[in-house]
């Protein structure tokens, strides 16, 4: 299981969100200074959020993007803000290696079916559930299908990656929906990425056991819940 540690950023500084409420922020610093920590612990992923772009559809994370690439050798996922075709491909230039789309999904599926054409291996499709219904433009807004029904939308896009994040469990240290990620993984058919709840060992080996694709660490790895070295290995073990 591919374990990803997550920077989220919200006006220039690594924060973290209590259920996707802007209104309840931890600020924790620079996000280059957590990319070069993550990264000296092991890992090969990160996954960066902008919080901004989110929230107003308006991408600006790129040049921090960048600046990570150029201090550690990992690969990014990178989401938040990404509601054009030219949101994506700036943000792949910056040195994303994959990017999270879910809001142009909902609303301009024709843009969201060219960038999977365009940029193959490179669509991370994200599925947030809010009570099971697929919610978009950071977690405001709640559409009408079903979080697993448009996952297998995704499928039959040849979309192979998804993040699945449960709303509900996102920075409350509450423990991970295991069986719910579980449940979209068997359904749909992507490789799930679980995030949201993830606030111990326990979750992460009861995703591993499950046998999930990948999880993202945000909440419990800033607070030292988790030690990412030891996750590390038991997720490669």
């Amino acid at each position: 299981m591919i374990l990803f540690p997550a920077i989220d950023i919200l006006n220039g500084k690594a924060v973290r969100l209590y259920k996707g409420d802007k209104n309840q922020v931890t600020e924790y610093g620079d996000p280059v200074e957590f990319a070069e920590k993550w990264a000296e612990a092991g890992a090969e992923w990160l996954h960066i959020v902008d919080l901004s772009g989110a929230f107003t559809g308006e991408s600006g994370i790129d040049d921090i993007i960048s600046e990570i690439k150029k201090h550690v050798d990992v690969r990014i996922q990178s989401g938040g803000g990404l509601r054009r075709i030219v949101d994506i491909r700036r943000r792949l230039d910056a040195g994303a290696d994959r990017a999270v789309i879910g809001t142009m999904a909902a609303y301009h599926p024709d843009d969201f079916a060219l960038a999977t054409y365009q940029f193959p291996e490179k669509i991370v499709a994200g599925i947030d559930a809010k009570d099971g219904m697929f919610a978009v433009k950071g977690w405001t807004e709640t559409t009408d299908i079903s979080a697993i029904e448009f996952g297998k939308k995704c499928k039959h896009m040849h979309i192979r990656y998804a993040l699945y994040t449960d709303i509900s469990k996102d920075g409350a240290m509450e423990g991970a929906n295991v069986e719910g990620t579980a449940q979209m993984q068997e359904e749909t058919g992507l490789s799930i990425i679980a995030s949201g709840g993830i606030s111990s060992m326990q979750d992460v080996l009861a995703l591993k056991a499950k046998n999930i694709y990948g999880a993202v660490l945000g909440k419990a790895l800033y607070d030292g819940k988790i030690d990412l070295k030891e996750a590390l290995a038991a997720a490669r073990a």
